[in-house]
């Protein structure tokens, strides 16, 4: 077996291995829950574009912290949501689908509300 096609090979498997652990990571509506779910909260942590899906995180009345799963980046900046459009401490209102585990403060989310502007990072789910 020649030197380039060993290479070959295990660059092509690398690959494979890639494609595969990057679909199982992404677990698209499956963990969450049917029911429509709506949280009004004060902005903890400020829209993020540092994944695969823009993430946020809201504070509710209670003091609780919840994680905000938004579409991926260029989807969520389509919807006219920016990194920058909400500032921490500004009140949102979030809806979407919570995490099916009771004890995961999550929401996998379709639109965010604030100034009586409607984000739909996920329109055709709404």
């Amino acid at each position: 077996m020649s030197k380039h096609f060993a290479l070959s090979v295990i660059l092509g498997a690398c690959a494979t291995f890639a494609a595969i652990n990057q679909s199982a990571a992404h677990h698209g509506w499956a963990g969450q829950g049917r029911d429509q779910f709506e949280l009004s909260g004060t902005v903890y942590t400020a829209v993020s574009f540092g994944g695969p899906h823009a993430t946020m995180q809201i504070e509710d009345d209670m003091g609780q912290v919840w994680d905000i799963t938004l579409a991926p980046p260029t989807r969520t900046a389509r919807a006219g949501l920016q990194e920058d459009t909400i500032p921490v401490g500004a009140a949102v209102t979030v809806s979407g689908h919570r995490n099916s585990s009771s004890g995961k403060f999550e929401i996998k989310t379709e639109r965010v509300t604030h100034n009586g502007v409607n984000y739909d990072v996920y329109p055709n789910r709404l």
